[in-house]
């Protein structure tokens, strides 16, 4: 006598996979910095270092926001939400409150000539004269700050981890949106 095939394929393999994941998960997170004496103040040390350059970087990215902003009107629908999210996360990494939410960085006197492209000179230096070098600036600032981060994740410990890896996805989600998710509906 045979048993009657059933049509769901077996849910063995999937189980497997998530627990196999999960282990994963875990040990990645688990790992952190140092077991012997002194190790836990060393890693607490770099943890903070890499706190605080987190924080810079993403109230440096808030600033560029603005600049862009500044320079190119017709980009600030666009734009604020994305630089809203920035500024929640230099908050997030232990920035002061206000201190990359102005409006708009100062942006010189000096704009650019009719016809020379150079853009607009600020504290974060020149923006693209045009809309679409502009926001490829935007996205290759906010891919390598990405891509630092998720480097970053294995040497600070889990709750820092953990916070580098979330902003990491999401400066990855601002790469689609200031590369591909504006376009459609263009032409």
């Amino acid at each position: 006598m045979s048993l009657p095939v059933s049509p769901r394929p077996p849910s063995w393999p999937r189980r497997r996979s998530l627990l196999a994941s999960a282990a994963g998960a875990a040990l990645l997170v688990g790992c952190s910095g140092g077991s012997g004496p002194g190790g836990a103040d060393a890693g607490s040390q770099a943890a903070d270092r890499a706190r605080a350059r987190a924080a810079r970087d993403s109230q440096g990215l808030a600033e560029r926001y603005a600049a862009v902003m500044a320079a190119h009107p017709g980009l600030v629908e666009r734009l604020s939400p994305l630089r809203q999210e920035v500024v929640r996360h230099a908050e997030a990494f232990g920035a002061e409150r206000g201190a990359s939410s102005e409006a708009s960085p100062s942006v010189s006197a000096r704009a650019a000539g009719p016809g020379d492209g150079s853009g607009v000179v600020t504290g974060t230096g020149a923006v693209p004269g045009t809309e679409k070098e502009a926001l490829a600036v935007l996205a290759g600032v906010e891919r390598t700050l990405a891509d630092r981060r998720a480097g970053a994740l294995l040497e600070v410990p889990g709750e820092l981890a953990r916070l580098l890896a979330s902003v990491a996805a999401a400066g990855a989600a601002h790469v689609y949106l200031l590369t591909q998710g504006g376009t459609e509906g263009r032409g």
